[in-house]
């Protein structure tokens, strides 16, 4: 029997996810939440909705228990079942909800997720990009892992790829995992993708090809060994590649740099998810017990994943003094979904169920800094740029070298029903002057070039050297271009790689 059941959507808010297609990362996914509208958020059990009536009415429902012990609750259904749930769902929280193309048919689309792939606005943006461009799915298994613990299978590999499609594909690593089956082979940062399984990278036009590209470089399974042609200084060589499931770090390269203009502190920042409070929370007490003058913030690669954590980010840069009583964002929903109440500059940690947990509750330090440096690519989504929205809502003066961001000022709550985790946009977030609209990215304070040819905090390498003298001079350097031309973060198999897909 149903028992009464409210949605607030607020009470989901340290759930909240703001990440860029499957790269968002958060805390164990919540439950379903139940749109509101009206005055009452109150579900008559006798008529519920079919976002209700059909949650776990599964065509291949699952049986016995989940990783985490759990039974599984599913109940025997059809396609139709999972289709209407993801109908009605989508109606009642999607943002554009009034943008979906009329005259769409079920019975046109085989499976759950090639239905939501297209109950999503087909409307562009004022520079010709896809107004929603986030519209994404993980089967739930992964997402769990990957958003609780940081867990992820592959080889501990980050690839960027050429964004010209014009041009012959080029793929390059960007980060190697320490300890991952990468950096164990060798893998360096800089190392330009030559061939995958004998198959060329610079093919195209050929499925066959497109699927042995995928298989290897997106492997299904742990255990997994795939051969790869890699190109560095010149040389060629190939490794062989095992695949795991590993713990990705998100918080990295935390050190204090002597400049002229005084102490930096420099912080790469990966992702949003529950196993980055600890270490951000490691990484300021490391900055303020040094007395650091300067922070850059490298969140090239960031993604974006948990609200909460960008949240207690923003606070601990900024301190009490600038936050007190502040606006971190504030949600604009459709008309379907009641207001909700705004999020703060949260001064405490939450306590994720990390590796190293917090006391939930606990006072955060703080730098209390009037100024920090962002190093921003297109890779610089969601979450990230609201760390950076946030704070310029706040007369924090926020510089960002590099490129421009991805241009994601939106957020979803995950939405699992029968093993897929579906986000779909239903939120846009405002920061405290009440601005939002930068779906075509921040643009940068100082244009420099993602420096393959150093690692990652090296003073040396190109947009931390940019940093640096601009915190010391207040001049930007003259840009230094990526050799490869521009390029993008890699972010799904499909997408990447399918034999009409750009960056060939």
């Amino acid at each position: 029997m149903l028992n009464k059941f409210a949605f607030i959507l607020a009470s989901a808010a340290l759930l909240t996810v703001a990440g860029c297609g499957g790269q968002g990362s958060a805390g164990t996914a919540p439950a379903d939440p139940a749109p509101s509208g009206g005055d009452s958020a109150i579900i008559d059990p006798a008529h519920p909705p079919d976002w209700l009536r059909l949650h776990g009415v599964c065509e291949h429902p699952r049986t016995g228990r989940a990783p985490n012990g759990a039974f599984y609750d599913d109940r025997q259904g059809t396609l139709a079942d999972e289709q209407n749930w993801l109908t009605s769902i989508i109606d009642a929280t999607y943002l554009w909800y009034k943008e979906i193309p009329a005259g769409l048919k079920m019975g046109d689309y085989p499976t759950p997720i090639a239905w939501f792939n297209v109950l999503k606005t087909p409307r562009i943006t004022a520079s010709g990009r896809p107004k929603d461009r986030f519209h994404f799915t993980y089967p739930t298994e992964a997402w769990n892992a990957m958003s609780s613990n940081g867990v992820e299978l592959g080889y501990g590999l980050t690839w960027q790829r050429n964004a010209d499609p014009s041009q012959p594909r080029t793929w390059l690593a960007t980060v190697v995992e320490p300890g991952s089956p990468a950096d164990l082979a060798g893998v360096r940062r800089g190392d330009r993708l030559l061939e995958v399984d004998g198959a060329a990278i610079a093919d195209s036009g050929d499925s066959a090809v497109a699927a042995r590209l995928n298989a290897g470089l997106f492997p299904a399974t742990a255990g997994e060994s795939h051969r790869l042609r890699l190109r560095r200084d010149g040389a060629t060589r190939e490794v062989s590649l095992v695949s795991a499931r590993l713990s990705m770090l998100p918080v990295r390269e935390v050190k204090v740099i002597e400049t002229a203009a005084g102490k930096t502190g420099y912080l790469l920042f990966r992702q949003h998810n529950g196993v980055a409070e600890a270490a951000l929370v490691d990484a300021i007490a490391t900055f303020k017990a040094a007395g650091i003058d300067e922070l850059v913030l490298d969140m090239r690669y960031n993604g974006g994943g948990l609200l909460s954590i960008a949240s207690e980010l923003a606070y601990m840069i900024a301190g009490p003094e600038a936050t007190a009583g502040k606006v971190f964002e504030r949600s604009i929903h459709s008309d379907h979904v009641k207001p909700q109440p705004p999020l703060g500059f949260s001064d405490k940690a939450s306590g994720y169920p990390a590796p190293r947990p917090l006391k939930p509750g606990s006072a955060l330090p703080y730098l209390g800094l009037k100024r920090v440096t962002v190093l921003t690519t297109a890779g610089t989504c969601s979450a990230s740029e609201s760390v950076i929205n946030s704070l310029r809502g706040i007369d924090v003066e926020v510089n960002l070298v590099g490129d421009p961001t991805c241009g994601k000022p939106y957020a979803f709550v995950p939405l699992e029903n029968c093993g897929t985790t579906y986000f779909s946009i239903q939120f846009q977030g405002v920061n405290n002057k009440g601005f939002g609209d930068y779906a075509d990215g921040f643009q940068p304070t100082c244009r420099a070039g993602d420096d393959l040819a150093h690692a990652l905090g090296d003073p040396s390498e190109g947009m931390l050297a940019a940093a640096l003298a601009y915190g010391v001079s207040g001049i930007c350097p003259v840009h230094q271009g990526n050799p490869a031309g521009a390029m993008q973060l890699v972010r799904s198999p499909v997408e990447e790689l399918s034999v009409n897909a750009g960056g060939r």
